[in-house]
């Protein structure tokens, strides 16, 4: 099945025994073990599967009688609202790290989860987030990012995903759709919104790509001191986006991820980049017109190169709630993963893979579109930007890239490649 594809490829072969035992839910509902009489308080991540959270939680609670609160945070806000709630007296027993940075600020209050329930159920411990011998945290949804696009509009502009190779190809692809923009009714691109709901695309996920390639050059996996060698990459795949819009480069600081997601949804614009998460968002333009596309940035040998994949979603058990809460929360999560009804919601409702034994396979189209690379032997680009030395890193490399769209000449990228460069060292010394 796809998640097992998925899931060997990212742990270069890891037990393929343990894979082939998942991808099917048990017969039956499981009802939550133990008799806990806590709550559960649950800061989700993910505002685009909130209303989906909203209604499992309503469902656990029905079944178990034990109370479960969802709160979303806004796209963009979660470390903010985090640090909030974790102050308060009813603090969230249930929250989420992004990774070894994040997991930093937070390994003081994350219940080891190495002998819970829930660690059994993952297909292979490399999903584990560990703190030392601690299992501080666990991954609970795999995913691809890439350049989203519409088939039917990339079609009716004369061309088809295998014209698309590399980054050649493709901006010449990007360029002759916008020459033709009016004579063809959209545009290229759809808004790269600079705002809090939006920024995260490029600031965090599309420059996973130069640090990716880096770290593949170097045989490393985390840095204090990115070189920024393929920072001209960055700025040509960035230029290729903000040129070739339905919107000024000008006007993207006021843009939102609402602006881009309704470029795309009316069919104004071919190309989105963003990820499987953003399937139920964009569903109506009909599932045979979704595909994806590798991000490609004019690297040698690209043409080899799968969409994004990997997970920076990990769940974490607070240590600072109380006996009974830890134990309701628990029980929760581990049957969000094992019953039929958790599992339903997970894999079909949210569109999740995840990393348990009882993945189902994807309704989620973007998902089946990312697999085919796999299924074609190419390599997924891995999630680097866990590695990105703090948010205030992020928010620096974002200002200097909307500064750069406003004005585009050599003295503004090089504030760029200063956010990049410098402030990963000057952040990463400060962590220490």
């Amino acid at each position: 099945m796809k998640m097992k594809k998925v899931v060997s490829v990212l742990l270069a072969g890891a037990m393929a025994a343990t894979l082939l035992a998942g991808c099917s839910s048990s017969s039956s509902d499981k009802k939550a073990e133990g008799d806990a009489k806590g709550k559960v308080y649950y800061l989700n991540f993910k505002p685009e599967a909130d209303e989906q959270w909203q209604a499992l939680a309503k469902a656990y609670t029905e079944e178990t009688g034990v109370p479960v609160t969802v709160l979303t945070a806004a796209a963009g806000e979660y470390e903010k609202t985090l640090k909030s709630e974790m102050a308060k007296t009813d603090a969230p027993t249930l929250f989420q790290v992004n990774g070894p940075v994040g997991l930093a600020s937070w390994k003081d209050y994350c219940y080891d989860l190495k002998d819970s329930d829930i660690a059994g159920e993952l297909t292979d411990d490399s999903f584990a987030l560990m703190d030392g011998d601690k299992m501080a945290g666990i991954a609970y949804v795999v995913e691809n990012y890439g350049i989203i696009y519409n088939k039917a509009l990339l079609e009716k502009a004369g061309y088809s995903a295998k014209d698309i190779t590399n980054f050649e190809s493709f901006k010449k692809i990007v360029e002759d759709i916008t020459a033709r923009k009016d004579e063809l009714g959209f545009s290229a691109f759809t808004s790269a919104g600079m705002d809090g709901s939006s920024d995260w695309r490029f600031k965090t996920h599309l420059a996973n790509l130069p640090i990716y390639y880096e770290y593949k050059d170097e045989g490393i996996d985390t840095t204090d001191a990115i070189k920024g060698t393929y920072l001209d990459n960055y700025r040509q795949i960035w230029d290729l986006y903000i040129n070739n819009a339905t919107c000024a480069p000008s006007e993207i600081s006021t843009k939102t991820a609402d602006d881009a997601t309704a470029d795309f949804v009316t069919e104004e614009a071919v190309f989105y980049q963003n990820g499987t998460w953003e399937y139920n968002n964009i569903a109506d333009v009909g599932d045979e017109n979704l595909g994806i596309l590798p991000i490609y940035i004019g690297v040698e040998g690209e043409e080899k190169q799968g969409v994004c994949t990997g997970t920076e979603n990990y769940w974490c058990v607070s240590s600072k709630a109380s006996e009974d809460d830890i134990k309701a929360t628990l029980d929760f999560i581990n049957w969000c993963v094992t019953s039929d009804t958790g599992v339903e919601a997970m894999c079909k409702d949210m569109g999740f893979v995840i990393p348990f034994g009882s993945n189902l396979d994807s309704d989620n189209v973007l998902v089946n579109e990312a697999n085919k690379y796999l299924d074609e032997g190419k390599t997924p680009v891995s999630w680097n930007f866990s590695t990105m030395p703090s948010e205030e890193w992020k928010n620096g490399v974002g200002s200097a890239l909307t500064g750069y769209a406003a004005d585009q000449n050599d003295a503004n990228w090089d504030k760029v490649v200063t956010a990049f460069v410098d402030g990963w060292a000057q952040e990463a010394a400060a962590a220490k």
